[in-house]
This record gives structure tokens, sequence and C-alpha cells, in this order.
């Protein structure tokens, strides 16, 4: 039986990757959650919205259908985004890939 050292590091990137992009999915839902419960909006249907749009996108229609700009939106969004990212390392761990040896 032989080590297959490319395959254990394409199984790694698989696994980080994926790790990854979950961590990022959730971060963005949770901030839109967090922006929802600030600006007292229905958060389900803004969390929805991820899947439709980028989020400058949806910042933008947030500006043009609330009275706030889209500056001091901009301000929300990243202390909810910093905010999410906290509670996520919290909950489920840091999402920085794991080094080999």
């Amino acid at each position: 039986m032989v080590f297959d050292l490319r395959r254990a590091l394409l199984a790694k990137e698989e696994k980080d990757s994926a790790r990854l992009m979950d961590f990022e999915f959730r971060q963005r839902a949770r901030s839109f959650r967090l922006l929802a419960a600030i600006l007292d909006i229905d958060s389900g249907a803004l969390v929805r919205e991820i899947a439709l749009h980028d989020d400058p996108a949806i910042l933008d229609a947030l500006a043009d259908g609330l009275s706030i700009s889209r500056e001091d939106l901009g301000h929300h969004y990243a202390r909810c985004r910093a905010d999410a990212y906290a509670q996520l390392v919290g909950e489920i761990g840091d999402p920085t890939p794991h080094r080999l040896g």
C-alpha cells in the first residue's frame, strides 16, 4: 500500500474549499439577518435576496426603498458582517484553512 500525497492534498483542498464556502454563505446570511434587525424589516425576505443578487445590489435596493443613505447603510452592513464573523467563529470555529505540518 502506497501513500498518495497528491490525492491527500487534493482531498484536503476540497474539504477546505467546501468549509470556506459554507462559512462565507453563513456569514452572508447572518449579516443580512442582523442588518434586517437594525432596519426593522423582514429578515426572511432580505435573506432570500442573497440567492438572487450580490451584496451591493441588495444594499442599493434597500437604500432606494428606505429613508437611509447608501453610505450609512454600508456602515451598518460592515458592522453586521464583522459581528456575524465573530459569532460564527465562536460557534463553529475559525474558517482559516489548517496548515500541514
